[in-house]
């Protein structure tokens, strides 16, 4: 390939993230959720480096179980929305997929599959983020109403909207309001994602959801978290111009950034098409040369311009880091007033996705 704009997957990365925090809970099950592309990584690579690990795996709609399913992977999916129309609970079935369901129109659909060839079912709670899952006054109701589509596989679960914050009191008020309707119930139950297996050891139930935290991603707001999880995506360009800018000279669209000083600015090749977010601030950090260069200017569709005054050398060719093992991908999420998860989901298609083994 020509264009030296690539996301490095780091296969030992994702391997020890997903042991260490699925080490948290040796009592538990742990499954590696890899919605969205697995979180821009690429699912399919994903699932192959984490199959020996991960027993099962999650993704949010059957199109993505179905994507799994024809790259051969053959564990167990969980597909977190459940059904969207009924013929998806056929296509689960055929697909060795465990549906979960947050409402009754859900358990219908399934109602009206034969009997042999309904697929196993989780049951969501909405036991405070209003997204989502039964109400905690209902979902007695529902279960005893459906039992006949429940299974020794059916699980009990919901989700959290503050695990990784230790400060916010929410999680505790979700966690004690959901474990007294679940004890009724008398199912397994899976409440933690990642931040939760971190921060909430209560949490840790049958089964652990592991999403951002195996791809490297903040898990906690806390500065005492010991669990050390390693970026798992580097995101690379290249310098494909150099040029010298004068005091008083302004650079890219809007002139929003101006030379204060005689200066050296470096074009590179990735831009909002490729991902990179056009929001990023100017000063926002990368690395050259085993330097920081700042962004100067605003992102274009395909390229950015960085200010390397202060490196010496910078050339045609120079590898760019936009973020990864030295440039962090939440320092680089702050200044483009947004998160990790964004950063990595948002990567095209059109930025080859490159697994490499230490």
């Amino acid at each position: 390939m020509s264009r030296q704009t690539q996301a490095i997957i780091h296969a030992d990365a994702l391997l020890h993230n997903f042991k260490v925090l699925a080490a948290l809970a040796p009592s538990s099950q742990s499954m590696a959720v890899v919605k969205a592309d697995a979180y821009g990584h690429g699912a399919v690579n994903v699932a192959r480096i984490l199959q020996h690990v991960s027993s099962r795996f999650a993704v949010a709609i059957i199109e993505e179980a179905i994507a799994l399913r024809d790259a051969g992977i053959t564990a167990p999916i969980v597909v977190l929305e459940g059904a969207h129309q009924i013929k998806e609970c056929k296509m689960a079935f055929q697909n060795n997929c465990i549906l979960v369901m947050h409402c009754e129109e859900q358990l219908e659909w399934l109602d009206k599959c034969p009997k042999d060839k309904r697929p196993h079912v989780w049951l969501k709670v909405d036991s405070g983020m209003h997204r989502l899952g039964f109400s905690l006054s209902d979902i007695e109701t529902v279960a005893a109403k459906y039992r006949h589509l429940l299974s020794d596989q059916t699980v009990i679960v919901t989700h959290f909207a503050c695990a990784d914050d230790l400060d916010n009191s929410f999680t505790d008020s979700q966690f004690t309001a959901f474990k007294q309707v679940a004890d009724k119930l008398g199912f397994p139950t899976s409440v933690a994602n990642s931040p939760a297996t971190v921060n909430w050891p209560e949490s840790r139930n049958a089964w652990n959801r592991l999403g951002v935290g195996v791809y490297g991603g903040a898990v906690s707001t806390s500065q005492k978290c010991d669990t050390e999880v390693y970026p798992t995506m580097t995101l690379r360009s290249s310098v494909i111009a150099v040029r010298d800018i004068a005091p008083g000279e302004g650079v890219g669209y809007g002139q929003t950034w101006v030379a204060d000083k005689p200066s050296k600015i470096a074009t590179v090749g990735i831009g909002y098409a490729d991902g990179y977010p056009r929001h990023c601030k100017n000063g926002t950090p990368v690395m050259v040369r085993g330097k920081r260069a700042f962004l100067a200017g605003r992102v274009s569709m395909d390229m950015i311009t960085i200010d390397v005054t202060h490196i010496d050398n910078v050339a045609v060719g120079d590898v760019v880091e936009l973020w990864g093992q030295n440039v962090s991908i939440q320092e680089v999420a702050t200044c483009a007033d947004t998160i990790d998860y964004e950063l990595m989901t948002r990567i095209s298609q059109r930025v080859p996705r490159i697994v490499k083994y230490l």
